[in-house]
């Protein structure tokens, strides 16, 4: 009897850590596509085909592909929340800090990540049901780049915001027509004076 219960608890661990498994290629999987393909690329046919399983596995997990991309939206923010934590981590305290966060928020702010969040704010603005999906998990990733901002580059509520705003139109403005990385240098060189200058 006892043995029995051991072997069914077993099986169900293992069937509980099959689906987990499934469900985390499925979102990486979405998260893949909406970086190479944009939203409308995003489809639950491809997803399921980039993870490497049925389609009805993704209906099984997610039901319908705004049930996908709803998850998908958590999914992506906890990525990037997880890079931006990691690598405030490794902020050593000394005078360059300021300048090194500055960094830290703008790779926040660009890259394959933060592309894949474009797709979806764009497609949220004419999808209710995304739009109330991705407000309130954007205000999650804004509010820890504001703590960082605040804790790291300037305790200015106002300036703080300037700073998120100006990484956040460099990074836009970067799909498009990338920036060399001396001119990104260049500029988050003069953004960190200009603090400086306005601290003392």
């Amino acid at each position: 009897m006892y043995l029995h219960q051991v072997s069914t608890a077993t099986a169900r661990r293992t069937q509980t850590e099959r689906s987990a498994a499934t469900r985390l290629m499925l979102l990486e999987a979405a998260v893949a596509c909406l970086v190479e393909r944009g939203c409308q690329g995003t489809t639950a046919a491809a997803v399921a085909e980039r993870a490497g399983v049925s389609r009805g596995a993704q209906v099984h997990h997610f039901g319908s592909q705004h049930g996908l991309l709803a998850a998908a939206v958590e999914h992506l923010a906890q990525q990037r929340l997880l890079a931006v934590r990691q690598a405030a981590a490794q902020l050593v305290d000394d005078a360059t800090r300021p300048r090194r966060a500055l960094d830290l928020l703008s790779s926040a702010l660009s890259g394959p990540l933060y592309a894949a969040t474009l797709e979806l704010w764009v497609a949220a603005r004419t999808d209710e049901t995304l739009h109330a999906v991705l407000q309130p998990v954007e205000k999650a990733v804004t509010g820890e780049l504001r703590r960082l901002c605040r804790a790291f580059v300037t305790d200015d509520p106002v300036l703080g915001q300037l700073t998120l705003d100006l990484l956040l139109g460099r990074g836009v403005g970067g799909l498009l027509l990338p920036f060399r990385p001396a001119r990104r240098k260049d500029a988050l060189d003069r953004w960190a004076r200009m603090l400086e200058a306005e601290r003392r």
